[in-house]
């Protein structure tokens, strides 16, 4: 009885002490398995009488019981236990900001695209596109610019094969918008699309850049609405206070034709380091449509006119951003993407 004792009162302990599942398996193992004490008191009862057989087996089998519900508490215990430290070091706090996903954001040259294009749609425009392959004839035949014309030189042209070049502007594109039509008038357009040339590359040139080029044809269309209509534009993009003014100039397409001065953003007209001192930038070149152009096209110059202009979205885009390098556009460049995304 004193062995039964002492054995409880140190297995009770060692339970009651364990910290760890691992440990406390082993404790059963130890007491209640086919080669634990408990189970080596069993065979010791041969060498007890048979009187104190029964009793000896009663304090044993008490002992056993004993045992295994301090075993199942001290597990149940350690397990809740475990639980606890578990939820706690995986714990969320739920006031916390959420990880915002990293998104994208619209390109410069698309953002000034769309808002050219919503400026216009707004004003009952329609948007034409067409193919960046183009014919001789529609590039450059179409636009009053026939073969041998010293024009072509400055275009400077990517031939693919006979007739086949990859175009120069989108006047390509208004010249099969004036040949969809014709004669019917009105017709407001824009034309956006990529163009290409051989230039070198550099701070201000590129082989490839994007034009939007918009054509109004009508009844008495006059210099004074490509003028109102200028005017509108420049203020959509550079602000409420800006004003433009024509220079005279020379274009194939139109005529008369002018080049286009914005007052300065910067400076508001005073004087700055971007438009030179002069108070002005130019930013597009614009006319009255030619009568030749039009007559190709199938319309009567006496009973329709119209006026034409282009613009170029980089130039437009350096201006109102202040970029100083043209190839920052197409170098994708995450840095310098990212710093348009305060304009969402």
């Amino acid at each position: 009885m004193e062995l039964l004792t002492k054995m409880k009162e140190e297995g009770l302990a060692k339970i009651k002490d364990c910290c760890d599942i691992a440990s406390l398996q082993q404790i059963k193992v130890d007491y209640l398995g086919k080669k634990g004490s408990i189970q080596e008191l069993m065979k010791q009862m041969k060498e007890l009488s048979q009187e104190e057989r029964p009793l000896f087996g009663k304090q044993v089998n008490e002992l056993k019981e004993v045992f295994e519900n301090a075993i199942e508490d001290q597990k149940q215990y350690l397990e809740e236990k475990q639980m606890k430290e578990r939820m706690e070091q995986e714990k969320i706090d739920i006031t916390l900001p959420g990880l915002r996903p990293h998104l994208g954001t619209l390109h410069p040259l698309t953002r000034i695209q769309q808002e050219i294009e919503d400026l216009f749609i707004g004003l009952g425009y329609s948007i034409a596109e067409g193919p960046e392959i183009e014919f001789d004839s529609y590039n450059f035949e179409r636009a009053n610019i026939p073969q041998g014309h010293p024009a072509r030189d400055m275009q400077d042209t990517f031939y693919i094969h006979g007739d086949l070049l990859l175009r120069t502007h989108t006047t390509a594109i208004q010249t099969r918008q004036l040949e969809k039509y014709a004669p019917q008038a009105p017709v407001m357009v824009i034309c956006p699309g990529k163009v290409y040339r051989r230039d070198d590359d550099d701070a201000t040139h590129s082989h490839q850049f994007t034009q939007i080029e918009g054509l109004v044809i009508g009844e008495q269309v006059a210099m004074s609405d490509l003028k109102g209509t200028l005017e509108l534009m420049a203020k959509k993009m550079f602000g409420d206070k800006r004003t433009i003014r024509f220079r005279p100039s020379y274009f194939q397409f139109t005529e008369p034709s002018v080049e286009v001065d914005v007052s300065c953003h910067i400076c508001n007209g005073k004087g700055c380091h971007v438009c030179k001192e002069t108070g002005w930038i130019e930013v597009l070149g614009a006319g009255m449509v030619h009568p030749h152009v039009l007559e190709m096209a199938g319309y009567d110059p006496k009973k329709v006119s119209g006026f034409a202009f282009g613009v170029g979205v980089e130039r437009v885009a350096m201006l109102k951003y202040g970029i100083d390098d043209i190839r920052h556009f197409y170098m994708n460049d995450i840095r310098f993407l990212k710093t348009f995304t305060r304009f969402e």
